[in-house]
């Protein structure tokens, strides 16, 4: 991906330096709660993004960096920048607003405005605060663990969760948390398009990259890739050697790749009308 290296931008939040306040889950509560996913085909991963446990946030200490590290928070600060200017244009020509989303870097455990989460829960969105979280040593555990790499699969995954905050936004989000609590029977099937939405987003800024000349021979392939990576199937596979459709979250493998590159090949918001029966 063709990007300019120009410092941080001011929508990050940089708690490297600092320890999370409270407890957290470690990798082995991540997998209890998986297990008892899909045991009682519940999500249970949900609660650790999505509880009500609020906690400011604490000015964090210089952070011991690298420059393979300070290089990679200047790549996050481009695409947040860009990818936030894209919905800026994108909600303003429909006749919305945007407002900014910040995002936050850390290590090992964070404390947001939706609990406290540890790394192993990978990237994620609190529509509480309005923040992105993300340790930077995922995309080290991205292109390793799940084989997708490159950076525009770590773009992919910044601009999925900037797609959440799309969600919020236009309360998108709210109305699948309403649909799930008057029909608990579907509340895995509202999540699964909830995300397979997020998904067609970050297609869309992708396409908005196409356009402008920003990607580079391979980048959607490595998009395509990052989305399969972390579908519910393979997760679940790795994790506990069965699928179980039923428990799914995010959608499968195929979904995912099949959403986002809806969202690339339009390059219209409108196409990604993932809750409708059609789809």
């Amino acid at each position: 991906m063709r990007w300019t290296r120009g410092g941080r931008s001011g929508n990050i939040e940089d708690r490297r330096g600092s320890r999370a306040l409270g407890g957290g889950l470690g990798l082995g509560g991540m997998l209890l709660l998986l297990v008892l996913s899909l045991v009682f085909k519940q999500d249970f991963l949900s609660l650790v993004q999505t509880g009500t446990e609020p906690g400011p946030a604490t000015e964090a200490p210089p952070a011991n960096t690298t420059p393979e590290e300070e290089r990679m928070v200047e790549f996050v600060s481009f695409v947040l920048d860009d990818a936030q200017s894209t919905w800026s244009q994108q909600l303003s020509a429909s006749g919305s607003g945007y407002t900014a989303a910040k995002l936050v870097l850390f290590r090992d455990a964070v404390r947001s405005g939706c609990g406290t989460a540890q790394s192993a829960v990978g990237p994620f969105y609190c529509p509480l605060d309005q923040k992105v979280y993300i340790d930077l040593g995922f995309y080290e555990e991205l292109g390793q663990r799940f084989g997708a790499p490159g950076d525009f699969a770590q773009a992919y995954v910044l601009a999925h969760e900037i797609g959440h905050h799309v969600q919020h936004l236009l309360g998108t989000d709210e109305r699948v948390r309403r649909g799930q609590a008057e029909r608990p029977d579907q509340r895995n099937e509202l999540s699964v398009a909830l995300e397979l939405q997020a998904d067609c987003y970050a297609g869309v800024w992708g396409h908005s990259t196409a356009q402008r000349n920003l990607l580079e021979a391979g980048d959607i392939e490595e998009g395509l890739g990052a989305a399969a990576a972390v579908g519910d199937d393979r997760l679940q596979r790795q994790t506990t050697g069965r699928v179980v459709p039923d428990s799914f979250t995010h959608g499968s493998s195929e979904q995912r790749a099949q959403w986002f590159r809806r969202g690339f090949d339009s390059g219209d918001p409108s196409a990604c009308d993932t809750f409708s029966p059609a789809a």
